[in-house]
C-alpha cells in the first residue's frame, strides 16, 4: 500500500498541513501587528502636527492616550515605539496601504485612514528613497516581526540598520540572536574583516561552542580613546579595566575577569602577564597581552612563553589547557602566518580598535553584500 493512501499517511498529511496552516496564520498575526503599529504611527504624528485641540495635551500625548486606549501593548511605551517606527520607515507607506485595501470592507473598518496625511514626512520619505540601502518595504513587512524591528529601531544610521535588516532575513535570526550580533558590532566587525563572507558564516547561535571563537577584530569604542591618542600598555590595561564589564562582553560568553599584572616566576625572574581571564564554557585560562603597536615576531616569543607557563604550573583538575590572545593595533596577515607555522594552535594574534572605523569602508562592503542578496 502507497504510503500516502496509507493510515500513517494521513496522519503525516494531517500535520503537514497543521503545521503549514500555523505557521501561515502566524505570519498573518505578524504582518498585521507590523501594519497596525506603522499606522498608529502615522495616527499620532498627523495629530502632533495637525490636530484641532493638541495643545490641550502636548508632553502628556502618549500617556493620555494610552490611559484612555486601555489596549494591552499600547502603554506609552508602545504608542512611543508605534510613533518612531512611522517616523524611521515612512518609505513602507504604499506597501501598507495596499495591504490594508486589500481587505474587505475595508472602507467601513477604517473609515478615516484615507484622510491621514503621509505627506507630513515628506523629506523623510523622499531621503529613503533616494537612500540605497534599503531593504524593499514588502520583504520588511513580510519577512520580519515588529519585534524584530523593535530591535532594529533603536540603531540611528539608517546604512547599519538595513545591514541588520539583511542579515536577519538571510540568517533567520531569532530576536535574542539578533540583539546578540547587533552588541557585538557585527556590522563593524564585517565592514573592516578581511573575510567578511566567513566572519558572516559564523553568525550562527555559538553562546555553547567547546572551541574558542577567534576574533578577528576586537572593538574597544566603549573607552572613549580617540585613535590618535598615544597610549603606553599600562594606559590602556587601566582603561579595559575601569571598563571591565563592557571588556568581557566585547571578548565573548563565559568570560571572567581573574588577574591584571599577574606576577609568574620563571628561572628566578618575575614576569607580569598583562591579563587573566578563565571562560567558565571552555574551561581554560585565556592569557591576553597588550601591543599599543603593530605586531612584531619578537611579541609572539612572550605570550608562548606565559602560556606555556600556565600549562605547567597554573592548570587544575579539569582545566582546558590554556589560550594565549596577542592584542595589537595592526598585524601583517604574511608574518603572521610565518610566525604562527609550527606554533601551538591556542595561540592567537588578533587586532583591536578603540574608534568605530570609517563609514566609506562599510559603504562599500554593504554596497557588495547588498549585490550578492539581490542577485
Amino acid at each position: 500500500m502507497q504510503e500516502k493512501n496509507s493510515f500513517k499517511g494521513l496522519i503525516q498529511s494531517v500535520k503537514s498541513l497543521d503545521e503549514f496552516t500555523k505557521t501561515q496564520a502566524k505570519s498573518a498575526v505578524n504582518q498585521m501587528l507590523t501594519i497596525r503599529n506603522w499606522v498608529i504611527g502615522c495616527y499620532i504624528v498627523n495629530y502632533e502636527q495637525k490636530g484641532e485641540d493638541r495643545a490641550e495635551y502636548g508632553e502628556n500625548l502618549l500617556e493620555e492616550l494610552a490611559n484612555r486606549l486601555q489596549i494591552k501593548g499600547l502603554n506609552r511605551l508602545g504608542l512611543n515605539l508605534c510613533r518612531m517606527f512611522y517616523q524611521k520607515y515612512p518609505q513602507i507607506w504604499s506597501s501598507v496601504t495596499t495591504k490594508l485595501k486589500s481587505i474587505p470592507n475595508f472602507d467601513k473598518l477604517l473609515p478615516h485612514f484615507d484622510e491621514i496625511d503621509v505627506t507630513l514626512n515628506k523629506d523623510e520619505i523622499c531621503y529613503s528613497v533616494s537612500n540605497k540601502f534599503q531593504l524593499d518595504p514588502e520583504i520588511l513587512i513580510t519577512q520580519l516581526s515588529f519585534t524584530h524591528i523593535r530591535k532594529i529601531m533603536s540603531i540611528d544610521d539608517p546604512m547599519e540598520r538595513y545591514f541588520y535588516e539583511l542579515e536577519c532575513i538571510k540568517c533567520g535570526w531569532s530576536v535574542r540572536e539578533l540583539d546578540r550580533q547587533i552588541s557585538s558590532k557585527l556590522f563593524f566587525r564585517a565592514g573592516v574583516s578581511k573575510n567578511p563572507k566567513k566572519l558572516l558564516e559564523e553568525t550562527v547561535n555559538n553562546s555553547e561552542v567547546q572551541e574558542f571563537d577567534e576574533k578577528e577584530l576586537y572593538m574597544f569604542d566603549f573607552l572613549n580613546i580617540d585613535a590618535n591618542q598615544k597610549l603606553n600598555e599600562s594606559d590602556l590595561e587601566q582603561a579595559l579595566m575601569d571598563h571591565l564589564q563592557d571588556f568581557l562582553l566585547e571578548m565573548g560568553n563565559g568570560f571572567c575577569f581573574e588577574a591584571r599584572q599577574k606576577r609568574i616566576v620563571i628561572d628566578d625572574d618575575y614576569y607580569f602577564i598583562d591579563l587573566v581571564l578563565y571562560n567558565r564554557i571552555l574551561h581554560c585560562n585565556v592569557i591576553i597581552e597588550l601591543k599599543t603597536d603593530k605586531f612584531k615576531p619578537e611579541h609572539i616569543g612572550q605570550i608562548n612563553s606565559y602560556v606555556s607557563y600556565y600549562k605547567d604550573c597554573e592548570m587544575t583538575e579539569g582545566d582546558n589547557p590554556p589560550i594565549g590572545i596577542l592584542m595589537c593595533t595592526e598585524k601583517g596577515p604574511k608574518m603572521v602566518q610565518y610566525v604562527l607555522n609550527g606554533m601551538d594552535e591556542n595561540i592567537f594574534i588578533s587586532k583591536y580598535m578603540v574608534q568605530l572605523p570609517d563609514k566609506s569602508q562599510l559603504e562599500e562592503f554593504l554596497a557588495k553584500e547588498m549585490k550578492d542578496y539581490c542577485s
